[in-house]
């Protein structure tokens, strides 16, 4: 059996990745309201949104104004996905705590989603670093590395242009690098492989891992990932989400389903579960014309899921 960690943390990317999704363009004060019910159940990693011109992303277009608002939550830490240098400068500008540049290892998929190749990406991390220095900012570099297991536009994505990617990433002057399932082409195998070999890459600073549930192995993959020692997951309350490349993308891992799976096995997140499924409860209702995911929602806790499973994290 592998050694798993004794505690995990689940960042919740659904004001981002989830909302920028699906038509629904949910308005300023229910998104300050999830945020705030989010940190309730125990959630302190939240990615509130994107500094993309609002033009192209409107459904993001406050993401200024939610900052602002998760900042005034004692030890939340508020992260936001940028595309290029003017989305970090806002991003430090904002004093978020983390900004997430985003390189998709698939070069199809780069210049489709970023108009960029990978190694543009990264010297515009290089220029993402010189501005943070220069500004005495304190926010963090992470370098997600999406299309990371395959791509729909070009198919397979080489496990040693992945690498090549991160190690170019941490050259640049990222502070951490993160692997994303972007497309839902992972399977446990592969990513306990990926992982493995990233970590003898970047040590503790490999992040997080990021994994999209299209074809239903993003809690399996998960599994996989905790084996090589990765504590923190991305997830999305109710599994909204997806790429606009992927077709027939069913969006990412569930963050309910995800703390539920996490707790029975023991391990600690300091998530009050029944907090998470009634914020998902509020949301559903909020999301009431889209498509919602997961499962304990529908089938509820077991009878054998212990109490105390359910602990607060120590800050």
């Amino acid at each position: 059996m592998p050694l798993f960690p004794a505690s995990v943390v689940i960042r919740e990317v659904g004001l981002r990745d989830g909302l920028q999704s699906i038509e629904t363009i949910l308005p300023t004060p229910q998104k300050i309201e999830w945020i705030a019910d989010a940190y309730a159940a125990g959630q302190r990693e939240i990615e509130v949104g994107s500094f993309v011109p609002a033009r192209l992303l409107p459904q993001l277009a406050d993401t200024a104004e939610l900052v602002a608002y998760a900042k005034t939550l004692p030890g939340l830490v508020v992260s936001v996905l940028v595309p290029n240098l003017k989305g970090a400068e806002r991003a430090i500008e904002s004093q978020a705590d983390v900004l997430l540049v985003p390189l998709s290892a698939s070069r199809a998929h780069s210049l489709a989603n970023l108009r960029k190749t990978p190694d543009e990406v990264v010297a515009e991390v290089a220029r993402i670093r010189a501005a943070r220095d220069a500004a005495g900012s304190k926010t963090l570099i992470e370098g997600g590395i999406g299309t990371a297991f395959g791509c729909t536009i070009q198919g397979a994505v080489e496990p040693r242009e992945v690498l090549r990617c991160m190690q170019a990433l941490l050259d640049a002057g990222a502070d951490r690098v993160s692997l994303a399932d972007t497309v839902g082409y992972a399977n446990p195998a592969a990513v306990r492989d990926l992982f493995e070999k990233a970590r003898r890459i970047a040590g503790d600073r490999l992040w997080c891992g990021h994994f999209h549930d299209t074809r239903g192995l993003a809690l399996a993959n998960v599994y996989a990932a905790l084996g090589t020692g990765i504590a923190r997951f991305d997830a999305t309350l109710a599994g909204i989400g997806g790429c606009p490349h992927a077709p027939g993308a069913s969006g990412n891992a569930s963050s309910e389903d995800l703390a539920f799976m996490l707790a029975d096995m023991g391990i600690e997140t300091g998530i009050d579960i029944e907090r998470l499924l009634a914020l998902r409860a509020k949301v559903a209702q909020w999301l009431v014309n889209e498509t919602l995911h997961g499962t304990l929602w529908l089938a509820g806790l077991p009878k054998t899921f212990p109490a105390r499973s359910i602990r607060t994290l120590t800050l």
